[in-house]
Formats: C-alpha cells, sequence, structure tokens
C-alpha cells in the first residue's frame, strides 16, 4: 500500500496563503509525475498543478499566478503554495503520484486535506 502523507490544509481568510505538503516513498517519488488534485462539494476532482515526467509545471487557469508547485528532492516531498487564496479555492486536495508508460497508467492518491477559504 502506497502511503503519500499531505498536511498543511486548513481555515484561512480570503486573500491569506497556505502551504500543503506531499510526503511520499522514495521510490515513488523519483519515478513517478507528482501533482496535486481537489474536490469541491458537488464538483468533480480536477487537477490544480503537477509536475509532468520531464519536469515541467501544468497550472489549471484559475490558480496560475497564485499557486506555485515545487518540490524538495532531498525530502522526497512535493508542496503546493498557494497565496491569494479565495472562497472558491476551498476543497479537498489531494497529493497525486502518477505513473505513465504507454498505455499504462497508475495514480496513487493521498487521503486529502481539507481547505476552507472564508470571505
Amino acid at each position: 500500500q502506497v502511503q503519500l502523507v499531505e498536511s498543511g490544509g486548513g481555515l484561512v481568510q480570503a486573500g491569506g496563503s497556505l502551504r500543503l505538503s506531499c510526503a511520499a516513498p522514495g521510490s515513488i517519488f523519483s519515478r513517478h509525475a507528482m501533482g496535486w488534485y481537489r474536490q469541491a462539494p458537488g464538483k468533480q476532482r480536477e487537477l490544480v498543478a503537477a509536475f509532468s515526467s520531464d519536469g515541467s509545471t501544468t497550472y489549471a487557469d484559475s490558480v496560475k499566478g497564485r499557486f506555485t508547485i515545487s518540490r524538495d528532492n532531498a525530502r522526497n516531498t512535493v508542496y503546493l503554495q498557494m497565496n491569494s487564496l479565495k472562497p472558491e479555492d476551498t476543497a479537498v486536495y489531494y497529493c497525486n503520484a502518477k505513473f505513465v508508460q504507454g498505455v499504462l497508467t497508475v495514480n496513487y492518491w493521498g487521503q486529502g486535506t481539507q481547505v476552507a477559504v472564508s470571505s
């Protein structure tokens, strides 16, 4: 059972900041593309930010310029720095590790961490 351990969620006022962390086993961190997704009540899970296999980053349009994904390879940890938070950012945030080889895709998920932004 692969464990992705998330931390850093909480309640913050609009305009505030939070940093999420996700620690992964080294064998996963080095071979998988790491990223963050979120799911708001009644909505589908959506990509927030992610590294691709070549190290480039992708962001949802709604968070560009406000959120930054980063990684610490020595700690096998990926971060999501969230600034200028808005009430619409309220969701459960999930860490993801994705491995793609040909037609095979393997996803691992963290347990989720709640982010609530008050207006």
